[in-house]
């Protein structure tokens, strides 16, 4: 029996909507303002969702768990199993004092606080973010910020503002990736699209960056390192995305961005060097002492300041971007996930329409998991979507191609040239297991809650409320790409959620719907700071666990004033010239 979604179940919208809210409103409540464990309240949102979904949007009971049964799984594989395999691999660097000498190494390219922030939060997290996305930008940046002696505070914060600009084009192209068949739009037009939104901000979010974590003042004593850190990015992001497409584009913005700002550090040092590494203008008291067993010992290989020492702590890293990179890649992804599809009779090989071998998911590395009681029995219906549309819920086991395989076997070898046993190794990953077990048990409760706003269709009611809006559209259709992101933690999970009824409504309003489309993208980046997902792998990255009220307090100012700023520059490419000429297609 096909249940049909519900967007307005008492007839009055306001009220549909503000209910549809409340599992938001209790998430973010309970962090920001009762202080309450990142674990209990994603708990708590996940409870009044499925309590609103089944007795006020009319979701069959079993639907509701069913949905948030799979997003649970989704929790697990990838988010989770990125962030326990990173946190392992930084666990064992510091236990051994490589982790030390990476920070010596770095601090000689600039000891100015606000440079290493630049080279590692944008430039080193965006190159994280085109290769794998998902957390792992976040969680590799957090973990060297905060041994580079950022407090937790500003290690965690920071490193969410930076990864914001590199987003929609995170994984190799994901999320338009996934955009595109969504809407049924073209790729390149929504590649290009998204190419002219995000590079004014790629030049804007590295000062944004700086003025958040020194002041005013100490911003503009390196504008013209920041310059080249954002110009050398967007350049590159605008030229690839418009040119070539959407799968290497942070990958190549963040490599030239790096190497130009690491050449541009050798003949240009700022007036003043800035050691601090504590927020300006704030109280910042978020420093914690590592326990016993995260304490890197004080001798060893790696104690020394050598050029080989350095070139053997920076070795787990070179190993971690190698494997991530590789993981990344669709040809690689399709060399384990699917194996040729056969013929049932004559096991030759089945061809498509194009005369081209089929392939189908390989069982050993990708089995298919079901979920029977969701699965195409529910139903999308207008004004969401053009025509009604069954959900699928099949869940893609892919253990091995997953980022976080690549990460956990980039640990143990690296772990391994690093002098440790299979013994110790396996000690230190059951610690690590043991310190991020409530980590875990919140990033599963939130992809729970947001499949089952998907599922249950409380995320369409929101999003109608958005589309309402008529002349402003384009402002609040950007926001929608941010409320998305806030909801799911994922750009590509926002597109997949409001790329259709983007579509719809722009189309309605007599709107570019690839302008509208891309905004959701665009949009959607500036909440990837304040979703609870990307801040419990802060916390979790940079060990201030229970903390996540406090870091989301910080960012949500910048994540909606940002969002904001997309939105008014997709309403002057909406209506006013000279912007509105960059539309891809036109109206």
């Amino acid at each position: 029996m096909v249940w049909q979604q519900v967007y307005d179940p008492f007839g009055n919208a306001v009220l549909s909507t503000l209910l549809a809210a409340v599992p938001v409103v209790v998430m973010l409540a309970s962090l920001a303002f009762f202080h309450v464990k990142a674990h209990l309240a994603a708990l708590l949102a996940l409870a009044s969702a499925l309590l609103i979904a089944i007795f006020a949007f009319g979701m069959p009971a079993g639907m509701a768990g069913s949905a948030a049964l799979y997003g649970a799984a989704n929790g697990l594989l990838p988010i989770g199993w990125i962030v326990l395999n990173i946190i392992f691999l930084h666990r064992l660097t510091t236990e051994n004092g490589s982790f030390k000498v990476l920070q010596d190494s770095l601090a000689r390219i600039t000891d100015d606080r606000r440079l290493q922030l630049l080279l590692i939060a944008f430039c080193f997290g965006a190159f994280f973010e085109g290769a794998a996305g998902f957390g792992t930008p976040v969680a590799v940046t957090g973990a060297i910020l905060i041994g580079l002696g950022f407090s937790p505070l500003a290690a965690s914060g920071l490193a969410l503002i930076a990864n914001t600009a590199p987003v929609a084009f995170g994984a190799l192209g994901t999320p338009i990736i996934t955009l595109a068949k969504v809407t049924g739009l073209d790729e390149m037009e929504l590649s290009m699209m998204v190419g002219r939104q995000l590079p004014f901000f790629s030049v804007i979010v590295p000062f944004w960056l700086i003025w958040a974590f020194a002041g005013w003042r100490k911003m503009l004593e390196i504008w013209p390192a920041i310059l080249v850190a954002g110009v050398s990015f967007a350049i590159p992001q605008f030229l690839v995305s418009n040119y070539h497409g959407p799968m290497l584009v942070d990958v190549i913005a963040a490599l030239i961005s790096m190497a130009c700002l690491t050449l541009f550090l050798k003949v240009w040092k700022p007036a003043t060097v800035h050691t601090s590494a504590a927020l300006s203008g704030r109280h910042d008291d978020s420093k914690v002492e590592a326990s016993e067993d995260e304490k890197p010992v004080a001798s060893g290989a790696f104690s020394s300041d050598t050029h080989p020492a350095v070139l053997r702590a920076w070795m787990p890293w070179i190993i971690l971007t190698v494997f991530v990179f590789a993981w990344g890649t669709q040809g690689f992804k399709n060399l384990f996930d699917t194996r040729p599809a056969l013929a049932p009779q004559t096991q030759s090989a089945k061809l498509d329409p194009q005369g081209k071998p089929m392939r189908e998911a390989n069982p050993v590395f990708s089995p298919l998991l079901t979920f029977t009681t969701i699965h195409q029995q529910i139903e999308k219906v207008p004004p969401v979507v053009p025509q009604p549309k069954t959900e699928e819920a099949i869940y893609k086991f892919n253990w091995f191609t997953a980022t976080g395989s690549g990460i956990f076997l980039a640990a143990i070898l690296g772990g391994l040239l690093m002098g440790y046993s299979i013994p110790q190794l396996l000690h230190h990953y059951l610690r690590t297991l043991w310190v991020v077990r409530y980590s875990l048990i919140t990033i599963v409760a939130m992809l729970a809650l947001g499949f089952l706003t998907r599922y249950s269709g409380l995320d369409a009611t929101m999003g109608l409320a958005f589309a309402a809006t008529g002349i402003f559209y384009p402002m609040f259709g950007t926001l929608l790409g941010w409320l998305g992101v806030a909801l799911t933690g994922s750009d590509t999970a926002s597109n997949v959620l409001f790329g259709g009824l983007q579509r719809v409504t722009s189309e309605q309003l007599g709107l570019s719907p690839v302008l509208m489309a891309a905004a959701n993208s665009s949009g959607g980046v500036m909440g990837k700071m304040v979703d609870a997902q990307s801040i419990v792998v802060a916390s979790t990255a940079t060990r201030w666990y229970g903390h996540e009220g406090e870091i989301l307090r910080y960012v949500f100012f910048h994540s909606v004033v940002l969002a904001i700023l997309v939105g008014g520059l997709v309403t002057l490419q909406a209506y006013v010239a000279p912007f509105s000429h960059m539309v891809v297609g036109g109206h």
